[in-house]
């Protein structure tokens, strides 16, 4: 995901990077190369074939936009429910951070700042599960070896932490520091913990319907294909312009949706999950920061991730 300031209205004009004109562009070159066959074939053809008018496309226009603005609609409900599962993450492990912090009684810290770290551990595991890239290299600074171990050969390892998190509250509330109000408080947060994670699961295993993405996909292109013939008798050199006007804002909804609606891919309008990743283990130091606490080195990116943050001057 690109991160920029809100810029004003001129610049927004000649943004680049992060919109999807660049993938566009050979889609576009395709309309406009039909939009001037179809001028050459207009005036220059004694019994132009193609007399469709606008009339028709007034029509399929109007129920394509509604199709795709429910399209877009749905991808960025999933888009912002990604973002508000990310955000659930983020409170519930800070609050378990300071409930490990304030409720034990007589744990040594160097246990308590293992709890900390699986939990700024559990954000990278999770992160690289729904991006299918490897966290090992992530996990490793964080976690425990005996821990380290048991996540390295398992699938779920975000579970698996949440498991280890789970059975850290009980051993300290068998050695009687904690009490049951206490460990109460931990499970109900790693409760929490676990919906996020089966949320964003769900997310990223629950693709919207294949068949009704390709319909508005083909409707879309062959709209913008037939468009130029029907512009053309009152567009004349104009057509052109309108066409790509058109296909422009059509092309670009639909690539858009698509790029949102898996929200924890790496594309450039994708969730910023590592980002995300180092704020939370910003705040878990900043809660256990002092001059024995060693912080945990940044995120490595995963094998083929394209996450990237730029800030506009």
């Amino acid at each position: 995901m690109i991160i920029r300031p809100k810029l004003n209205w001129f610049r927004m004009l000649f943004v680049w990077r992060g919109s999807v004109l660049p993938q566009l562009l050979p889609r576009l070159g395709l309309i406009c190369a039909l939009s001037i066959a179809a001028i050459v074939m207009h005036d220059h053809m004694r019994n132009y074939p193609i007399g469709l008018g606008t009339p028709p496309f007034a029509l399929v226009g109007i129920a394509l936009a509604v199709f795709l603005g429910f399209r877009n609609n749905a991808s960025y409900e999933r888009w912002w429910e990604g973002r508000k599962l990310w955000g659930s993450l983020t409170i519930h492990a800070r609050s378990l951070a300071r409930q490990a912090l304030t409720l034990p009684r007589g744990v040594p810290i160097a246990d308590i700042r293992a709890f900390i770290a699986a939990l700024g551990a559990v954000g990278h595991a999770l992160r690289h599960e729904l991006r299918r890239t490897d966290p090992l290299p992530d996990l490793a600074t964080r976690l425990p070896p005996t821990l380290y171990k048991r996540v390295a050969k398992a699938q779920c390892r975000s579970s698996l932490i949440l498991l280890w998190l789970g059975e850290w509250s009980g051993e300290r509330a068998r050695e009687g520091a904690l009490d049951g109000y206490g460990v109460l408080a931990l499970e109900t947060n790693l409760n929490e913990l676990s919906a996020v994670i089966g949320g964003c699961e769900r997310l990223a295993s629950t693709p919207l319907p294949f068949s009704y993405s390709v319909m508005v996909h083909r409707t879309i292109y062959l709209f913008c294909a037939m468009l130029p013939f029907g512009l053309v008798d009152g567009a004349g050199v104009l057509t052109p312009l309108f066409a790509l006007l058109v296909a422009y804002a059509f092309m670009a909804l639909e690539a858009i949706a698509a790029q949102i609606e898996d929200p924890f891919g790496m594309e450039e309008n994708d969730l910023a999950l590592s980002t995300l990743c180092a704020s939370l283990e910003d705040a878990l130091y900043d809660m256990t920061a002092d001059a024995d606490f060693v912080r945990p080195p940044k995120a490595l990116p995963g094998t083929g991730e394209q996450e990237r943050m730029f800030i506009a001057t």
